[in-house]
């Protein structure tokens, strides 16, 4: 992926930024998704591990050169002892903040400095580094749809797209048309079977020829399809270390649950 210097929760975070809406991304959903990327990364680094359900620090003085994800290991390390899916709401804002920092720092945010209605002072952050932001999401979108196998996506792009897609972000979100990618991975022993065990049939030649138009997958089967991919990536994710797995399936099944409360109540 490009930008391969960021952190995983710096990713997410960049990723959540839509152009169109700077502050739609300073909301709890992306606050936990962004805490979900820091815990990952901790965990796939081999310095936060699973003990009977709780996150714990592997090493009381280990640290990673990252001010975001040190902070985070120092939180777990002074903190009462919890499970993963309390700690990516816990405090999750604190990351999020940091995260955001860094990406000013690191020139990919701007702050602005506004007023509201002329008189209360706020800070709006967009996009400074538009293309990188744009190149990004194509990268991601394409780990997500396919074609690639997911053995052969990297541990980190893999955990980028997988989470990205499970908080339902716009970026990620499918594409109008038909994912063929997708649909022509999944599909493709299927198709050969049939053709196999199909009997023939000759048609006479005077018939019209045919018209090979693109199948268009309906919602539920697109879904499905989707959902595969997903399940694939999470398990490239897992392979990394003995106990990810689980750690893996702890942290993101609270960002789903997070994301699909967000959705519920938008619709509402």
């Amino acid at each position: 992926m490009p930008d391969g210097s960021l952190s995983l929760p710096a990713r997410l975070c960049l990723l959540a930024w839509d152009p169109a809406r700077p502050g739609a991304a300073d909301t709890p959903r992306h606050h936990h998704l962004v805490r979900a990327g820091a815990l990952t990364e901790l965990a796939q680094r081999g310095l936060l591990t699973d003990d009977e359900g709780i996150a714990t620090p592997v090493d009381l003085d280990a640290r990673t050169g990252d001010a975001v994800l040190d902070g985070l290991l120092d939180l777990v390390r002074e903190s009462l002892p919890h499970g993963w899916r309390t700690w990516v709401r816990l405090h999750a804002r604190v990351t999020f903040d940091a995260v955001r920092e860094q990406l000013v720092a690191e020139g990919y945010l701007r702050a602005e400095k506004r007023r509201v209605l002329g008189v209360f002072p706020s800070v709006e952050y967009v996009l400074a580094r538009v293309a990188a932001a744009r190149a990004l999401r194509e990268e991601t979108r394409y780990v997500v749809e396919g074609p690639a196998p997911a053995g052969e996506v990297s541990e980190r792009d893999a955990a980028v797209a997988a989470l990205a897609a499970t908080a339902q972000l716009r970026a990620v979100e499918p594409r109008a048309v038909e994912p063929r990618a997708l649909e022509s991975r999944t599909h493709e022993s299927r198709t050969h079977e049939s053709r196999t065990h199909e009997p023939r049939t000759h048609e006479p030649r005077t018939h019209e020829p045919r018209t090979h138009e693109p199948r268009t997958l309906g919602s539920a089967e697109a879904g499905a399809l989707r959902e595969g991919r997903i399940a694939e990536l999470t398990g490239r994710c897992g392979d990394a270390a003995p106990g990810l797995r689980k750690i893996v399936g702890e942290v993101w099944g609270a960002v789903s649950a997070e994301a699909a409360r967000s959705v519920a109540s938008a619709g509402g």
